[in-house]
């Protein structure tokens, strides 16, 4: 099981709105909207963690892909190099759901 604290009604509602964004990197390279799962960017136990989360697909969150498309788990540096820092795309992600 992974560690990390249930989110709140607030915190589920909002990791549902950016998860229906899709995913912010097929969005940005392609413009499609692609189904997302959602990346938490600074873990799952500190505070105010669920809401610091990205929208990713499977291919750009977890599929362990070094090339394109780079995945997030284990090629943080080649992801950001190639698609943006975490921090960016949280900040478009927030406007984008109305979170700044």
């Amino acid at each position: 099981m992974l560690k990390g604290r249930n989110p709140t009604k607030k915190e589920a509602e909002h990791m549902e709105a950016v998860s229906e964004l899709g995913c912010i990197v097929c969005l940005n390279t392609t413009g499609v909207r692609v189904p997302a799962e959602i990346h938490h960017v600074i873990g799952k136990t500190k505070p105010n963690a669920h809401f610091s989360v990205l929208p990713l697909c499977f291919e750009h969150h977890r599929k362990g892909n070094r090339f394109r498309p780079i995945s997030r788990h284990p090629y943080k540096r080649r992801f950001e190099d190639a698609y943006g820092t975490e921090e960016e795309l949280l900040k478009q992600v927030n406007k984008m759901v109305g979170a700044e």
